[in-house]
């Protein structure tokens, strides 16, 4: 294990982070799949199992790839990140695959592989935030022009992900603020931007309360009305949820034991924390819960050390988007908030969102190891006097 370990660059406890996530996944998934089987591939449980640990094996060399990678390469690559996710979310809008009556799919010609373009939107968005903070770190404070540049391609982005996946736009808009205020924009203007948020929302609220809509406002509707009346598909999801929490008490009816996976809808993806907890217990939810938060913590530390903005601001913004994520999908299992349909990030069953919160990660990593490699290389000339900050 240790001579493994050698050739991952970066922070050791984010690798074993991933890891354990990476085997929770695998448990949790060949567990939940088993009714998906029956269904679709003649009693076959192996196929989702084995489709699932080839795409996790992808996501691992993905990871490895990308923390190989030097992080001011991300820098660059953010524009044309953030320029090519605007395309791709034009053309899912106007041609992409719809599903449940959402077009947040595009389908790759030949290869019958989708991807959710909004993934890839979110991780190009917090890149190219980070590169415009880390620039304008000087002037951000005071300058409106400077607030207005930064906030027009946050605008964009998540006003083209609202009309198909309004929850991903949502977690998207509120980690973009909370890393402007940590990129030290002017709070007068994020106070005022959060105020005009909580009046539209609002007033969404509202047109999906009355009115008879289709599509996806009549699906937000029946979503809010479900949570605040405790009835209908949405309550019965949570509700199948509860039960899976109940049953499972505090160390859990054991691997591959789990009944609910049976009457869950979506087991293997939105509710698979339920499943968690149903085999593993509640000490298992809470293990599965404090990896998220140790991922969080190792990303401050990663901060605290790093002697340049843009590393700092790429390294907390991507783990804030996961961390939040995961925060969400587990407040919707215990019936804290309504029905989203966010995945566990590394744990979920899913191809897309799994490639991108990989990518992520292999960022994170890349990040901490460069703080690294600055700091001992810097560590000399800070013992004979030199400051680090003027550099």
């Amino acid at each position: 294990m240790t001579e493994a370990f050698r050739y991952l660059k970066g922070d050791k406890v984010i690798w074993a982070v991933i890891i354990f996530l990476s085997i929770v996944s695998l448990l949790a998934v060949y567990s939940s799949t088993g009714t998906l089987a029956y269904r679709f591939q003649g009693g076959n449980t192996a196929y989702y199992i084995l489709k699932h640990s080839s795409i996790m094996l992808v996501s691992l060399g993905i990871i490895f790839i990308t923390h190989m990678i030097p992080y001011k390469f991300y820098s660059r690559l953010s524009q044309l990140f953030l320029f090519t996710s605007i395309i791709l979310l034009c053309i899912t809008l106007l041609m992409g695959t719809t599903i449940n009556e959402a077009a947040r799919w595009l389908t790759l010609p030949g290869l019958g592989f989708t991807i959710q373009t909004s993934d890839f939107a979110k991780l190009s968005l917090l890149m190219y935030l980070a590169r415009l903070l880390s620039r304008k770190q000087y002037y951000v404070k005071d300058h409106k022009d400077s607030f207005f540049r930064i906030l027009i391609p946050v605008l964009v982005v998540c006003g083209l992900i609202m009309p198909a996946n309004l929850s991903t736009s949502i977690i998207l808009f509120a980690t973009c603020m909370i890393l402007m205020f940590i990129g030290r924009v002017n709070a007068r203007y994020l106070f005022a931007l959060a105020g005009t948020g909580l009046l539209f929302g609002a007033i969404f609220v509202a047109i999906a309360l009355y009115s008879n809509s289709e599509g996806r406002l009549g699906t937000w509707q029946n979503r809010i009305e479900s949570f605040a009346s405790q009835s209908g598909e949405g309550n019965y999801q949570v509700e199948q949820s509860k039960i899976a929490i109940a049953t499972g008490g505090l160390v859990g009816k054991g691997p591959g034991n789990s009944s609910q996976r049976n009457f869950l809808p979506h087991p293997y993806s939105d509710f698979i924390y339920a499943i968690i907890i149903e085999e593993y217990g509640i000490i298992g939810g809470i293990v599965v819960l404090f990896f998220y938060l140790w991922l969080f913590y190792r990303a401050g530390l990663i901060v605290r050390r790093s002697s340049r903005t843009f590393p700092a601001f790429l390294a907390f913004g991507l783990t804030l988007s996961i961390v939040m994520q995961a925060l969400i999908n587990m407040a919707v299992v215990v019936n804290l908030l309504p029905v989203t349909g966010q995945p566990l990030p590394l744990v979920s069953m899913g191809g897309s969102s799994l490639v991108f919160t990989s990518i992520a990660l292999g960022i994170i990593l890349s990040v901490s190891r460069g703080v690294k490699q600055n700091n001992d290389s810097l560590q000399p000339e800070v013992e004979n006097g030199y400051d680090e900050q003027q550099d």
